[in-house]
């Protein structure tokens, strides 16, 4: 009787990756459905991108996660693109088919499903996102697509910043407008939802957004992608003042479900995945 000891390849390309997560709920799934995929994390730095994707092809990886700073970066290696990923510009997700490699987006549709399965209507309200990088124009779309009345783009780089925004006024049905993040910014009244689209967190755990927490009030849903803990300080400032809050663990889940599906072609066990963090981190989700 013959024995096939290959196992499929999967990962994620980025840096830094030390604290990401995303192996050890696809590694649960994997096991969970006596699959012979390994998930690698990979640090991959800036300037490397063309040669890891070249990588990719040369040991016929069956796809990879792409975290900060490639997501933008990388639609120039891609064979295919989803239409919604090519109005973001930025992909998350690659999965290898028939030679070519495709590009998606599943961040802004795991932030969108954690909302949805926390009761959260987005429609006819108000966001405020910190920052305009790869996430936050994933997430951004997906807002305008669900009817999010008005968008407000904070971010450190007006270039960024102001492309964002004109994205969203051409190609979506929302209102946006841009903010230069050049001090402390007061977040405004009327805010429904405050979102940590910044990788302000991340690797400083110590580390929160320049904002005044003061102007946070009890009524907004506070968000946070930082996908490597329960609790940010952040989160922290705005449970304090009384706001429900979502962290990245939740995305996180959510969109490796979705990647899971790309790869395998199979449901993705979300149950196993979200035990998995709650072992890890104990989430209650």
């Amino acid at each position: 009787m013959s024995r096939n000891y290959q196992e499929q390849l999967v990962g994620v390309f980025g840096d830094p990756v030390d604290e990401n997560p995303s192996a050890l709920i696809e590694q649960a799934a994997f096991h969970a459905c006596g699959l012979p995929f390994r998930y690698l994390t990979i640090q991959v730095k800036q300037g490397d991108l063309e040669n890891a994707m070249l990588g990719l092809r040369a040991m016929n990886f069956a796809g990879i996660n792409i975290t900060m700073p490639h997501k933008l970066e990388v639609l120039k290696y891609l064979d295919e693109v989803a239409d919604d990923a090519k109005v973001m510009g930025a992909v998350n997700t690659i999965f290898y088919r028939d030679g070519k490699l495709r590009g998606e987006n599943t961040d802004g549709k795991g932030f969108m499903l954690s909302l949805k399965n926390g009761g959260v209507d987005v429609r006819g309200k108000k966001a405020v996102v910190l920052g305009a990088g790869g996430v936050a124009r994933a997430i951004t779309v997906e807002l305008a697509n669900a009817g999010i009345r008005d968008l407000t783009i904070v971010n450190i780089i007006r270039d960024q910043g102001e492309e964002l925004v004109q994205l969203l006024n051409e190609k979506t049905r929302t209102k946006a407008s841009f903010v230069y993040w050049d001090s402390k910014y007061a977040v405004p009244d009327d805010t429904d939802i405050l979102v940590n689209a910044t990788s302000i967190g991340f690797g400083d755990p110590s580390a929160k957004p320049n904002i005044d927490y003061e102007t946070v009030r009890p009524n907004f849903i506070v968000c946070d992608v930082i996908p490597n803990r329960t609790h940010t300080l952040f989160l922290d400032e705005a449970a304090a003042r009384g706001c429900r809050t979502f962290n990245g663990l939740r995305m996180l889940v959510n969109q490796g479900a979705l990647a899971f599906t790309f790869w395998t072609g199979r449901e993705a066990p979300v149950r196993v995945m979200v035990e998995a963090l709650e072992r890890e981190y104990g989430v209650k989700d």
